[in-house]
């Protein structure tokens, strides 16, 4: 293109911020669109998502429907005339009538390897697979679920301490870069679109907050595997006699105990799983702050199990 391609942009939250942010170097970004204000913290006050913030920092005009379908959101989207359209962990499916409306099409940024992981949660559904590596795809959307033909995909080794919080915050990154590389080659007619392949698609939806709750009788590496895939949320939490503990990092360590038994290693408490230990690195008991294990051990004195 001659001249900077006027980009509307969808999405809402932290993941979504640094693709808007570099679209903002290099486009006429003339509208967002994010959800809606929600309550939240303990206060339950009113809080903008990440890209709102973002967008009033950029002067970006904004729009915040509850869906696509609300009267006027169309049509706002329409009068901005955009060549393209951008949409990152935006959370609702467009319809036709806003996948034909620019001429370049809509495209998205997704935090997985596609085929696999479609859906609301692709980075929780790599860490809880125990895949070593994931990415982003960027694809030219259609109507389905993530189902779009693949401009490109960027790849990204997943480490062994890896939570949803620090792989997200990486593929966030990595998206935008990837993003920004592919953009001018894509608008110059020289990116040719592929047809996702069947073998390999897989599908995770959405995380409830009662996904998180852990049982002892778990297998020990997948109880550790959801520690890392709920951190930050919903958090993975254990219920030890009336006491609900919330645990945001924990280690493996070998041995066949009965499921719930207790123990001391290494001046951290452990509680045995199926197949194993959890030794509880960082922990949160229910109204408290979190704190160190060995910290959580001295005003535990019974902790060991008779």
């Amino acid at each position: 293109m001659d001249q900077r391609p006027r980009v509307v942009f969808m999405g809402s939250p932290d993941f979504a911020v640094p693709s808007l942010r570099g679209l903002a170097e290099i486009c006429e970004m003339v509208g967002v669109v994010t959800q809606p204000d929600k309550p939240a913290g303990r206060g339950m006050k009113l809080t903008p998502p990440a890209v709102k913030i973002a967008a009033v920092g950029l002067n970006i005009p904004i729009i915040q429907p509850k869906s696509l379908k609300e009267e006027g959101a169309f049509d706002q989207i329409r009068a901005w005339a955009p060549d393209l359209i951008v949409v990152v962990a935006f959370g609702q499916l467009l319809r036709k009538n806003v996948l034909d409306l620019p001429r370049f099409g809509c495209l998205n940024v997704h935090a997985s390897l596609l085929p696999a992981y479609r859906g609301a949660a692709p980075v929780q559904a790599a860490l809880l697979n125990g895949d070593q590596k994931t990415g982003v795809t960027i694809m030219r959307m259609d109507e389905g679920l993530d189902t779009g033909p693949i401009l490109f995909a960027a790849e990204l080794p997943i480490s062994q301490d890896e939570t949803t919080g620090t792989l997200s915050s990486k593929l966030s990154q990595l998206g935008s870069e990837t993003l920004l590389k592919i953009l001018p080659e894509y608008l110059a007619g020289k990116l040719e679109p592929t047809t996702q392949p069947v073998e390999g698609a897989s599908y995770f939806g959405m995380i409830r907050k009662p996904d998180g709750q852990l049982s002892t009788n778990l297998d020990v590496v997948m109880a550790e595997r959801k520690i890392r895939a709920y951190n930050p949320w919903p958090g993975a939490s254990l219920q030890i006699g009336d006491e609900s503990i919330k645990i945001h990092q924990a280690a493996i360590l070998p041995g066949n105990p009965l499921p719930g038994s207790r123990m001391i290693r290494d001046g951290y408490p452990a509680i045995g799983f199926q197949g194993g230990w959890l030794s509880l690195i960082n922990l949160q008991p229910a109204g408290k702050k979190a704190m160190d294990g060995k910290a959580f051990l001295a005003g535990k004195r019974d902790w060991v199990s008779p």
